[in-house]
């Protein structure tokens, strides 16, 4: 039978992203859950680190066996996984071709200028801007890059947004769970929930199958939603979970209560943050100096304070927040209110 450990991979982060606890931000929303962070932000020296890199461990490696030359994919303009692709095809002597899509409905005149874009400009990408909309599924702009490569004679590696529908998508987050599980057991302790932001969708199915592995059913994996198109979203995590399990030795279909992913925390739209979203980023912040992004990180960090504020997640649970980057979109919102812009034009609620 296959198992994970099968799977060849190529070595893009530090080790085990590391874990710790949040106490301040513990005590702030009552003191009777404790929370800690597992942070994908700082997990590598690539590019700023974050999820995707993760992620790109397993598919670089199967780009490397099959003798391609350039990493192709596809994401927002203020994209972290094209970024990370870039950083990683750099890494490996390789070229990259991002799409960048405008799947933001935001304006400001420096959006397209700084952050993950600039970045991915700095290291030699090409990245090519495209209006097209938010949409998580295959795209026609991203196919017309892959043929532009073979045009050129070059030998494309297919990418799809997030890294997710692939069939190597979930493999960097189902040893994510493995990780998990040794670092509790180095420290005593069981996460009965695990909170994670979810749109493309892998990192939580592959969370969610690695889990599997260990056939209990005393730990709770939440998505928080982000995506704004909540039945595309759970269809897509629930078919890669499923398709990771049956590779990775798991033996069994996938119970419904393993696949949770919760709305009301997406803002209003993909990329945009409300409110609630500004306030969770400000007391991460300002409670952990942990810092957290509008379009991910704030939205699942607003699913966590809410779950807890509601008594969704239970006084007496231990939680682990997974955050998987984001930071570095954070210029590119320097003109909304309350993440640079003055505060005074923000109401919370």
């Amino acid at each position: 039978m296959t198992t994970l450990a099968d799977f060849d991979r190529v070595p893009l982060l530090f080790g085990p992203s590391p874990i710790h606890p949040l106490p301040r931000l513990s005590e702030a929303l009552g003191g009777e859950v404790e929370i800690w962070a597992k942070r994908e932000d700082c997990n590598s020296g690539i590019a700023f680190g974050g999820n995707k890199v993760r992620k790109l461990e397993y598919l670089a490696a199967d780009a490397i066996a099959t003798g391609c030359d350039t990493l192709v994919s596809i994401g927002g303009i203020q994209s972290n996984h094209t970024r990370q692709v870039t950083g990683v095809a750099c890494h490996l002597g390789m070229k990259a071709v991002t799409v960048q899509e405008g799947w933001v409905d935001y304006h400001d005149l420096a959006y397209d200028k700084v952050g993950n874009i600039q970045l991915t400009r700095i290291m030699g990408g090409d990245p090519r801007v495209d209006p097209a909309g938010f949409d998580i599924g295959f795209r026609d702009s991203w196919q017309r890059a892959l043929d532009s490569v073979i045009a050129d004679g070059g030998t494309p590696y297919a990418i799809p947004a997030g890294a997710s529908d692939h069939p190597l998508g979930g493999m960097g987050f189902a040893n994510w769970a493995v990780e998990v599980g040794q670092q509790e057991a180095e420290r005593d302790i069981f996460f009965d929930h695990i909170i994670v932001c979810t749109v493309t969708g892998s990192t939580h199915a592959g969370m969610i199958a690695g889990f599997a592995l260990e056939d209990r059913d005393d730990r709770r994996v939440v998505g928080i939603d982000a995506s704004g198109t909540l039945d595309q979203a759970i269809d897509q995590v629930t078919r890669i979970a499923q398709n990771t399990a049956d590779q990775i030795g798991v033996g069994r279909t996938l119970r419904d209560d393993e696949i949770t992913v919760i709305p009301g925390y997406e803002g209003p739209a993909y990329g945009l943050p409300d409110a609630g979203t500004v306030e969770a980023i400000h007391m991460a912040a300002r409670q952990e100096g942990m810092l957290t992004d509008p379009v991910y990180e704030g939205k699942s960090m607003a699913g966590l304070i809410g779950m807890i504020r509601s008594g969704e997640i239970p006084a007496g649970s231990k939680v682990l927040y997974a955050h998987l980057g984001g930071q570095t979109a954070l210029p590119a919102y320097a003109g909304y209110p309350g993440l640079g812009a003055p505060e005074r034009e923000i109401t919370a609620h």
